[in-house]
């Protein structure tokens, strides 16, 4: 079972990462 938390963590942490890549590449274009 713990094995499957790890897996669930991961996951989460590369949405929250998308999240910030979308919101920075909205600042740049606003920028420009």
């Amino acid at each position: 079972m713990g094995s499957v938390v790890k897996k669930r963590r991961k996951k989460m942490r590369k949405h929250k990462h998308r999240k910030l890549l979308a919101r920075t590449r909205h600042q740049r274009k606003k920028g420009k």
